[in-house]
């Protein structure tokens, strides 16, 4: 139905910036709001950011709001999470998700990525 693929993790330093950009295939993209969970070691997932499926809502985390910024291009299949200012506390994995509702609740999210690592150090 729909497979996603997450890329661009790493290791950054406090302060930097950093892109992670997650590839669809399958079924239409264009019918899904597409959502960033993350999970910090020892942690439970927890929701960061989405965007509709024609990009006319969005909505952020309290911790990341005013830093990162979700967009996607329906035309390339893809989402994108930009992540300025980054700081110690936004290490984890980072999981792009896919669901037909307009939703911040996990349990909606039906499509996963197998994550991508991001390490912020000082």
């Amino acid at each position: 139905q729909v497979q996603l693929v997450e890329s661009g993790g790493g290791s950054v330093q406090a302060g930097g910036s950093l892109r992670l950009s997650c590839a669809a295939s399958g079924r239409s993209f264009t019918i899904y709001t597409m959502a960033w969970f993350r999970q910090a070691p020892g942690k439970e997932r927890e929701f960061v950011a989405y965007i509709s499926s024609k990009s006319d809502s969005t909505s952020y985390a309290d911790s990341v709001e005013g830093r990162f910024t979700i967009s996607r291009d329906n035309a390339k299949n893809t989402v994108f999470l930009d992540m300025n200012s980054l700081k110690l506390e936004d290490t984890a994995d980072y999981y792009c998700a896919a669901s037909v509702f307009l939703t911040r609740n996990i349990r909606w999210y039906d499509y996963w990525g197998r994550g991508s690592q991001v390490i912020v150090s000082s």
